[in-house]
């Protein structure tokens, strides 16, 4: 099996180049017509991760029949293989330049007069600014003009809340409304709630509060012209402590009288006199009472000292949100009883405040009904489907859009102009960074196409990408720097690392040490197999397996701990047939045990299949495995191997552990986007069946020499019978 190197994409870039971003490329050498493997598009939910669910140990029957292979796997010459994969590369992929004997990244963009960010001109529409969402901003335009309800399904950081609040500024012009609660002289407890144009909610307050400052003024006047009189009397009459009692009881009583003027005076409960465009409101981890109004507890509930019911009435977001737009993030996260109070408002256009405590003193309190004609754009992951509730999703089905959000764009010309634009508005928006110049431009689209974790793709988790360029703003003012360059960029990546790849850091340096995994020699049973933790970070996941005598006398099992979740639970069954296929040693009598060594955060996923397989053969044959090597990749019931999900991580993540090989699937090749430090640090071999697994990561002697031979003459017998 030839193996093959990838080139690191982390290195320095040039910074002289002074072109135009909205030029058209006429010089551009690149072939349109080539066509894109689809075939090696991952499934990047599919990978050896973290699972919170714990499966402490599960038993596989291995007595079972083996399951026969309907195909035979064909031998591929290698120097084909690789002359395909150069015909198949990404036409856009990174090049170099040798320049001042350094090799620098080729510009990504044909910049021209262009030299930073401060030429750029930002959009100043918010939906003008998302980036790479053309078809879900065109549904948002066609809710907005109809004012459709949304429902946004993507992961974190594509840009969900910027899509709503830009919906917020499409919708059309409509003739806001004040909202103003009345006393209810016949019933105090139920308030009257009246509307008015935008704007007169203020003046109506301030004039009843003006006379109710007159009313003010006339009892403070009776009460020193009484104070006085006191004092007076007392002066004659010689009783001035029994004056001065007096005195102090009367201004008391009197600052305790609410004049009847103050009783009446209205409460602005909803102002939208300063609003331009419609109103839009985040309610994302409202409780009911923020987001459907409350009626405030009253600490004195009775006689003249208690606060009149219309003022402790509070509008929620749902009220404020009237005739704009209510965004609430991961609505499945809500009550059920809030999701129906909620999909009322909807449906009435209005509802009534009432103390959302039974208690509180409010409860007693219920107002008129209150407008609340929103537009809802709710949002989460793909899980939020299940916590909505059934009516509530409906109502958004029948009456607006579902909108599914992508997360990576493909890597066109176009594309990348898109992601200057996406730094120049993060540099705006942030106002304390100074602009990027070309080179660092070149940088911060290089790390989209790693992000993005597959081949000729962008990444659109923009929020994670914008700490990327904030941090980077960041290293250039402590250097005192005018622009920000590709050097910084190169030293903000290097720092500003995420959680999970500062606790692998960790973790390889803890196992290390205690020799958890080793990175040299051959170990009979023992391989390291290679994980994810979190989105981006890489983990080197030793798996040692174990065949010892059964403990029943009728059958042979496979007994797996570690934590297992679901998926990978799934992927052993399909390992255990193909144990029984290639192994070809009845183990009808012994069982098998495989463990994931320290994985106490869980595991999950189906990409460490072809490590336990490479495992179970060598404790099963007795020949040791390579422990330079590690490997990756799902393995089908038939002995190929499939794609896997974070390539990238995983092998910078074996690097850092001192592994000098990696097997990885043949269609992930094309996704490996290293850093310039790993690039002499690692090899990577491309492999597609089992074969290419046992024939690489096996030390050769006698008994691999018998084993692979063994499987080239069963697969050929097979091949007669017709059984491929």
């Amino acid at each position: 099996m030839e193996e093959k190197k990838i080139e690191s994409t982390d290195v320095e870039v040039n910074e002289s180049k002074d072109l135009n971003l909205d030029s058209t490329v006429e010089n551009n050498e690149i072939d349109k017509t080539e066509e894109l493997d689809a075939s090696s598009e991952i499934d990047e939910n599919e990978e050896l991760g973290t699972s919170s669910e714990v499966r402490e140990t599960i038993v596989i029957d291995t007595a079972s029949e083996v399951v026969e292979a309907d195909v035979v796997s064909e031998t591929i010459d290698s120097s084909e293989s690789v002359k395909d994969e150069e015909e198949d590369s990404n036409p856009l992929d990174v090049e170099y330049v040798e320049e001042d004997g350094k090799r620098r990244i080729k510009p990504m963009l044909d910049y021209e007069s262009l030299s930073n960010t401060s030429e750029i001109e930002v959009p100043p529409l918010l939906i003008d600014q998302v980036i790479g969402h053309e078809e879900s901003v065109e549904t948002i335009k066609k809710a907005a003009k109809q004012r459709r309800n949304v429902l946004l399904i993507g992961d974190p950081g594509v840009g969900k809340s910027m899509l709503a609040k830009g919906m917020a500024e499409l919708l059309p012009p409509e003739v806001l409304e004040d909202v103003l609660v009345y006393p209810n002289g016949e019933d105090s407890n139920y308030p009257l709630i009246r509307t008015v144009p935008a704007g007169q909610g203020k003046k109506i307050v301030k004039a009843n509060k003006a006379n109710a400052k007159s009313g003010d003024e006339k009892k403070m006047m009776i009460t020193m012209f009484a104070t006085a009189a006191i004092f007076v009397l007392g002066i004659l009459y010689q009783r001035i402590f029994e004056a001065i009692i007096a005195a102090l009881l009367v201004i008391f009583i009197s600052m305790q009288i609410k004049p009847k003027a103050n009783n009446m005076s209205p409460k602005l409960l909803v102002n939208n006199g300063d609003k331009r465009f419609a109103p839009f409101m985040d309610a994302t981890g409202a409780h009911a009472g923020a987001l459907l109004g409350d009626v405030r507890h009253d600490p004195y509930q009775s006689g003249g000292l208690g606060t009149p019911a219309h003022e402790r009435v509070e509008s929620g977001m749902i009220h404020k949100a009237h005739k704009g737009v209510l965004y609430i993030d991961e609505i499945g996260t809500m009550s059920m009883k809030t999701q129906q109070e909620l999909l009322s408002a909807m449906q009435e256009k209005k509802y009534a405040i009432t103390g959302q405590s039974e208690n509180s003193s409010g409860a007693m309190v219920r107002s008129q009904a209150v407008p609340c004609d929103f537009v809802l754009v709710a949002s989460g992951n793909i899980q939020v489907l299940e916590g909505m509730h059934i009516a509530m999703r409906s109502r958004i089905r029948g009456y607006g859009y579902g909108v599914f959000m992508k997360d990576y764009m493909e890597d066109t010309e176009e594309n990348r102009k898109k992601l200057v634009q996406f730094v120049a508005q993060e540099v705006k928006n942030d106002g304390r960074i100074p602009h990027f110049a070309t080179d660092a431009l070149d940088e911060i689209i290089l790390e989209a196409k790693r992000r993005a974790g597959r081949k000729n793709a962008l990444t659109l988790r923009l929020r994670e990408l914008g700490g990327l360029v904030r941090s980077s703003g960041d290293v250039a003012i402590e250097e005192g720097a005018d622009l920000v360059t590709a050097e910084h960029v190169v030293t903000a990546k290097r720092f500003a690392r995420t959680l999970e790849q500062q606790i692998v850091d960790r973790s390889i340096i803890q196992r290390k040490e205690y020799s958890v995994f080793h990175s040299s020699g051959g170990k009979i049973g023992m391989v390291n197999g290679l994980a994810v933790m979190g989105d981006r970070s890489g983990i080197v996941m030793p798996i040692a397996a174990e065949m010892a005598p059964a403990n029943s006398k009728n059958e042979g099992k496979i007994i797996v701990t570690g934590k297992l979740g679901e998926i990978a639970l799934d992927s052993v069954q399909n390992v255990s047939a193909i144990i029984k296929k290639y192994t070809q040693v009845d183990i009808s009598n012994h069982d098998i045990h495989v463990q994931f060594l320290q994985s106490y955060d869980g595991v999950e996923g189906d990409s460490a299949s072809v490590s336990i397989t490479a495992a179970v053969i060598s404790a099963v044959e007795g020949i040791p495995i390579d422990q330079s090597i590690a490997l990756t990749g799902s393995l089908s019931v038939r002995g190929d191997v499939m794609p896997i999900g974070g390539a990238t991580a995983k092998i910078e993540a074996a690097a850092e552990a001192g592994i000098k090989k990696v097997l990885l699937p043949k269609s992930n090749m094309e996704d490996v986007m290293l850093e310039k430090k790993y690039e002499d640090m690692i090899e990577i071999v491309p492999i597609e069946t089992i074969e290419d697994v046992l024939e690489n990561i096996l030390i050769n002697g006698s008994k691999k020499e018998k084993l692979i031979n063994k499987n080239e003459r069963n697969q050929w017998s097979s091949h007669k019978q017709g059984l491929y």
